[in-house]
């Protein structure tokens, strides 16, 4: 039986989300109510509800965060392009007053401070005055742990994509503070700390709830801080990220045996791989802020293989993509899922038009069946929702970032182990068996180009290209190239400052600490 996190469907959500609606905008106002904190947090039930909270809006469970999130680095790199509304994203054109980016922000505070908040209740001396049992006192500590992750996770988010936003900890909530502004590097080693903080608190890999974060969550986004770290705070930590994705590898992950596996109705068996998930479920979870859009988005892909319904041709990908790949299908390497077909004329992988959701290739990647090929069935009144649950972190990208950072010259690591793991995934791709030696490279193939080009074809639509073109500056240069890039249809370099979004000018205006990033 799946263990539903989401399946609850707790009173508490309601009354937290409540509590802070007010908040979206800034996180200097502590709740006035203190008995709805009093009531919401006098129960073991009710702190597993504060957390559950947490998760739902980091998973974008009820808003869309982490499509928004999703959108901005896909949309913004030559993996995806967008059929509907504006194409200042895809065309890295935008200004001070984008509203894509403006909503993942605020989506972003609001997290925080419902974070914070918990942070506060969940302190060991809170959860003492309320006369606890010492059973209870320990399962609290676990979710001020997790919560605090959930925070770092959703800092490490903004550090990525504004570089430089507002700052509160819990401590500028319960003071009532208005938030600071936080360098890029700053916050970088403020999740650096926090991390590294809850390690050793949190529990074993793989033995929490499905959909809860462990020890194993910790490392992954340590592994991931650290490989971009030279982009975050200006100093390399290859040596890190090595360290950091090695405990991972070594904490009994292995991967499944068939790719397309991943990403289905039923995934939630693929324990064996996935390290922390999102997880979706179509009686319990009413959002078009899931994986519902992945499925559904792709481009002209049917119902009959996205498992939910004709699609809302809204996502499809730049021929830098397909030309990654052997060929454009499944035939070789089974993770090229482009979607050519269904099409009078055509289609090719040429994007001539945004706006013509025709022009261009999409993927299937994201389907709504299960192993067997079997739709999930449907228990809502939508009749079109996604159970795919999403893998935040996987085994495959501990893979590549051990492998990326010895070939930049980190330390601790091992280059035979790296070229095996990568072979694995290699193998799983192109014959369903990590074992195999179909598709194998050698020690000479193995260099930062094809490591590039790999997590392109392993990670594709999982939200990891934008970094990834960033940290090997080939975002904004004229290095490399591709369709609509800079508004053009071949592409151009466009100006550095693209690199980081803009802090939303409403933010600006309500708070004096903060100032725009460079160039807006």
């Amino acid at each position: 039986m799946k263990k539903r996190l989401f399946k609850i469907r707790y009173i508490g959500v309601i009354l937290v989300a409540l509590i802070f609606i007010s908040c979206t905008e800034d996180l200097n106002r502590f709740p006035t109510n203190a008995l709805t904190n009093e009531t919401q947090f006098n129960t073991l039930q009710g702190y597993k509800q504060g957390l559950v909270s947490t998760y739902i809006q980091l998973s974008g469970a009820n808003n869309f965060f982490y499509r928004g999130y999703w959108e901005l680095q896909e949309l913004s790199s030559d993996e995806a392009v967008n059929t509907w509304g504006s194409h200042k994203t895809t065309e890295l054109d935008w200004s001070s007053d984008h509203a894509e980016s403006a909503d993942v922000y605020k989506s972003g505070l609001y997290l925080i401070t419902l974070c914070n908040n918990f942070i506060i209740e969940a302190a060991p001396e809170m959860v003492s005055k309320r006369g606890f049992s010492e059973a209870d006192k320990t399962e609290i500590a676990k979710y001020y742990s997790e919560v605090r992750f959930v925070r770092a996770y959703a800092y490490w988010m903004l550090l990525d994509v504004f570089g430089n936003p507002s700052f509160a900890t819990e401590a500028t909530l319960a003071n009532g503070d208005i938030p600071k502004q936080i360098k890029q590097a700053d916050l970088y080693r403020f999740i650096e700390s926090e991390l590294k903080a809850i390690d050793g608190t949190m529990i074993a890999p793989k033995t929490n709830e499905y959909g809860r974060a462990d020890k194993a969550a910790v490392w992954s986004l340590l592994a991931r801080l650290y490989l971009n770290a030279e982009v975050y705070s200006g100093e390399a930590h290859y040596t890190e990220a090595i360290a950091y994705s090695k405990k991972v590898i070594d904490a009994g992950y292995s991967l499944e045996l068939n790719h397309q596996w991943l990403m289905l109705g039923d995934n939630y068996k693929n324990t064996n791989e996935f390290i922390f998930t999102f997880n979706y479920n179509n009686e319990y979870v009413t959002s078009w802020g899931t994986t519902n859009v992945f499925a559904l988005g792709a481009s002209g892909v049917p119902e009959e293989i996205n498992g939910m319904s004709a699609s809302w041709n809204l996502y499809r990908v730049t021929p830098s993509i397909p030309a990654l790949f052997p060929i454009n299908n499944p035939s070789v390497d089974k993770r090229a899922v482009f979607w050519t077909e269904n099409d009078e004329p055509k289609r090719t992988s040429q994007i001539e038009f945004l706006s013509n959701s025709k022009s261009g290739y999409s993927i299937y990647k994201y389907r709504n069946v299960d192993r067997a090929g079997d739709k999930i069935p449907q228990k809502n009144t939508y009749n079109n929702l996604s159970d795919i649950d999403f893998p935040v972190f996987r085994l495959p990208e501990m893979y590549l970032i051990y492998s990326e950072a010895i070939l930049r010259g980190g330390t601790g690591g091992d280059s035979q182990v790296a070229l095996s793991n990568i072979n694995k995934i290699r193998g799983r791709a192109y014959a369903n068996n990590p074992n195999s030696s179909l598709g194998n490279i050698a020690s000479k193939d193995l260099n930062l180009e094809f490591i590039l080009d790999e997590r392109v074809r392993e990670l594709m639509w999982e939200g990891y290209r934008r970094t990834d073109l960033i940290r090997y500056k080939k975002f904004t240069s004229g290095d490399y190239l591709w369709a609509w890039k800079g508004g053009v249809m071949n592409g151009k370099a466009v100006d550095n400052k693209y690199k980081l979004f803009p802090i939303p000018v409403s933010e600006i205006l309500s708070n004096p600490n903060l100032k725009q990033n460079p160039g807006y």
